[in-house]
């Protein structure tokens, strides 16, 4: 094998490593990306609706008191407004169910804010009810509380599962990053192979060749210099020895 076919093997094996770390790296890092990107999205699409629901039921609650009150109109438009906002939200959950236990979660707010609902639209106004906190707190209120605890429970959820996202994203970032670490540790041990075969194979005949030409400059001793390699150094060295020796027949004629 000639010299540059041996060079040009070396660089293509050191290339060929990196290249392929490179694309194991990129697939690896465009794969999380997609993946952690879609898990974020769903999980935040159900912990911002929890968020939509918590504050509409703090504004029915505010509702409430509105009505125990005696104030009506007001009291009525709150009530309704907060019941869109919350209905909304719970539909934006149920379309959006992602995690296990999530539409059993969601089930059940459904439940307990019918039940909380059913309260609160009865009459309140104008009735028993106007002024009756003993009836706010033995009932509306732990409707409640049961309502607020189921969407808790779905915000708390999905909080679970961005952070297993997280933590999932850590793993898949350092597998990701083992193949650029094996290839550079790869690419290290391969260098310190080729620069070693270079000098073995290339840099050393040439120094003795060197050497061996020296010799035979300075004192006459005749050119002697074996080199293994079946390539352009070894062709150099037995070109040297042929033309040594002619050098040396000729100096014996005269």
């Amino acid at each position: 094998m000639g010299l540059r076919a041996k060079i040009l093997i070396g660089f293509l094996i050191l290339s060929s490593m990196l290249l392929i770390a490179g694309v194991w790296s990129v697939y690896e890092l465009s794969t999380i990306g997609s993946s952690v990107q879609k898990l974020l999205d769903d999980n935040y699409k159900s912990i911002n609706a929890a968020k939509t629901m918590m504050e509409a039921l703090e504004r029915e609650d505010s509702a409430t008191l509105l009505l125990l009150l005696g104030n009506w109109e007001e009291g009525r438009e709150i009530m309704a407004e907060a019941d869109l906002s919350f209905r909304k939200g719970l539909e934006t959950a149920q379309t959006n169910i992602t995690e296990q236990d999530e539409a059993a979660t969601v089930e059940l707010i459904w439940l307990q804010y019918d039940t909380y609902q059913g309260l609160l639209k009865k009459p309140i106004v104008g009735t028993t009810r106007e002024g009756n906190l003993n009836w706010y707190f033995q009932k509306v209120q732990t409707a409640f509380l049961n309502v607020r605890g189921a969407v808790e429970k779905l915000m708390a959820l999905n909080d679970q599962a961005m952070y297993e996202t997280a933590s999932d994203l850590q793993n898949r970032a350092n597998r990701a990053i083992m193949p650029g670490i094996v290839a550079i540790a790869a690419a290290v041990l391969f260098s310190v192979m080729f620069n070693y075969f270079v000098n073995y194979y290339m840099v050393s005949p040439l120094i003795k060749i060197t050497r061996g030409i020296e010799e035979f400059a300075k004192s006459g001793k005749s050119f002697d210099v074996r080199v293994e390699t079946n390539d352009e150094i070894a062709d150099l060295a037995s070109t040297v020895s042929a033309l040594s020796s002619q050098v040396r027949a000729e100096e014996k004629r005269k």
